[in-house]
């Protein structure tokens, strides 16, 4: 060990709890402990500390009510909750999770009355939302509520999170919103970690160490006794599987949703007449642009890009490479001509404008239809955290496209968004899902505005697949060797290939054999057969 030479900053990045908790993180997603502390607090930016003042009792500068504008006593949301009064019990007051599946008109009001039961106990919070911009409508509505107790932990550049961190660390918020990061918040004593719409992929890290903010919220509220709570209308099968209790609405709270055929580029007769007379409506259509290029009118091969062999789209008047974004040209014979398979929201927006009384919109940013009535067409890029919709229509397009995407949780991927989506709907609004499957659990559990059914499925059939919901997943990619040093660790489920003189495997294992596991990859990598450990891929 190398001895130390100079005291670099006085700020402490980590204190006993939190090298705990990244001691965990460092076994579970086999991780070396630098990496998981590197992601604990935001880059350092000196000229911060200059400005920092001792303090000298945490507990004391916490104020008593909150500063901001007058905050109405919050409704008892969750009391009216099936669970909800256990849950209410629980917070800040004892260790546990929970599922919560909110109605979606009382998403953002779940979330304040659980902060606010949290403080009611002399305990701190933190909510993680998977996006910051726009800002969610949850943290507006907590930002509403606790004015200055309120930490945003959004965007910004590095001064600026660098100086928010340091104002957690130093006490002076109460409670932190915020994307992933905020999982590792520096607060004291906290007593709630609430992950909004945590089926969201964002809560995953694509960067080592790879983490879930659902593992990790789960798990830090365990080492400071405290309660976790995951809020989502339809929640990951991950969480579904713990067998931690769901707190749901205790009456039927989900809008009537029609199964109808799809028509041609989803002008189904039902949605073509409903759009006539709705003010305020919502299409998700899942295909952006205008088509998807089939042919090269030049040569007649089928379309592919000439740079990297990727799919070309017509959108906004040109032909461009999903992948790569280059130019359309044919790989074939160099020709700019396609037949284009129309198709996509650009069309759609076309046809709803001769069909609907109201304007037709496709924004480029994230935004309800207007109050004074238009309907509005987009994909999954719109679909945010913004809050009551109060829509008269959503309508969802090409609901039997999930099927045909790839991954093992692409059906349920899809049916979060569109739950998401329908639920703009409440109080008085209507649904339309174009299927041909009407049966299929995934639109059945659109109908019913339950998703309980649709993820005991998915179980059974991630299970028949090798890979159990749950169990931990790893890609490992290394030399020769690997592949009998993992067969040792005797996987659920070991899938293997080969790229040039490097070897891929994917394998499941069960929970209690990852540590031994972790252990083994360090020593392979540093005897040079393993190069790289992903914890957790998207499937």
């Amino acid at each position: 060990m190398l001895p130390v030479t100079r005291l670099v900053s006085a700020v402490r990045f980590f204190d006993e709890p939190m090298l705990q908790l990244a001691r965990w993180i460092s076994e579970r997603y086999v991780a070396p402990l630098a990496t998981v502390l590197g992601v604990l607090s935001p880059p350092r930016v000196a000229g911060e500390e200059a400005d920092l003042t001792q303090t000298v009792d945490d507990r004391a500068q916490r104020p008593e009510v909150p500063k901001g504008p007058g905050a109405p006593p919050a409704p008892a949301t969750l009391s009216g909750y099936r669970g909800g009064p256990e849950l209410i019990r629980a917070i800040g007051g004892a260790t546990g999770a929970f599922i919560l599946r909110p109605a979606p008109e009382d998403e953002q009001a779940a979330a304040v009355h659980a902060v606010r039961e949290c403080l009611a106990r002399g305990r701190r919070a933190i909510v993680v939302v998977p996006e910051a911009a726009p800002v969610p409508a949850t943290a507006g509505a907590l930002r509403a509520v606790f004015g200055d107790r309120i930490c945003l932990y959004l965007g910004g550049d590095k001064r600026q999170r660098y100086r928010d961190w340091l104002g957690l660390r130093d006490g002076r918020y109460d409670v932190v919103v915020g994307t992933r990061p905020a999982v590792f918040a520096p607060l004291r004593d906290v007593g709630l970690v609430y992950v909004s719409r945590e089926s969201h992929a964002a809560h995953r890290d694509d960067r080592a160490p790879y983490h879930h903010v659902r593992d990790v919220a789960l798990q830090r509220t365990r080492l400071s006794g405290g309660t976790c709570v995951l809020a989502a209308l339809c929640p990951t099968g991950e969480a579904s599987a713990l067998g931690i209790p769901v707190v749901t609405p205790a009456d039927r709270r989900w809008p009537v949703v029609e199964v109808v055929r799809p028509g041609p580029e989803g002008r189904a007769p039902r949605l073509v007449q409903a759009l006539r007379s709705v003010r305020r409506a919502f299409i998700y259509a899942p295909v952006p642009g205008y088509g998807v290029a089939e042919i090269c009118r030049a040569c007649g091969q089928p379309a592919s890009c000439a740079s990297c062999g990727g799919l070309l789209r017509a959108e906004s008047g040109q032909v461009r490479c999903i992948v790569c974004s280059s130019v359309g040209v044919c790989a074939v014979c160099g020709g700019t001509r396609f037949g284009i398979r129309r198709g996509g929201a650009e069309r759609v927006e076309g046809w709803a404008t001769r069909s609907a009384s109201v304007p037709v919109a496709r924004p480029s940013r994230p935004r309800l239809p207007k109050p004074t009535g238009e309907i509005v067409v987009g994909g999954a890029e719109l679909v945010r955290d913004l809050g009551p919709g109060e829509l008269d229509l959503v309508a969802v397009l090409d609901a039997d496209a999930a099927a045909r995407r790839p991954g093992l949780a692409a059906r349920e991927r899809a049916l979060a968004i569109w739950m998401e989506a329908v639920g703009w709907a409440r109080p008085a609004g209507r649904a339309i899902v174009q299927s041909s499957h009407p049966s299929d659990p995934a639109v059945q559990a659109l109908v019913r505005g339950n998703p309980d059914r649709f993820l005991a499925r998915e179980r059974e059939q991630r299970a028949a697949a090798g890979f159990p919901v749950g169990a931990p997943v790893f890609r490992v990619i290394g030399g020769e060797g690997l592949e009998s040093a993992l067969a040792e660790h005797e996987p659920l489920t070991s899938l293997v290939t080969t790229l040039g003189d490097r070897t891929i495997c994917l394998l499941a294992l069960e929970a209690g054999r990852v540590p031994a596991f972790g252990r083994a990859m360090r020593d392979l990598a540093v005897g040079g057969v393993v190069e790289r450990v992903e914890a957790e891929p998207h499937l």
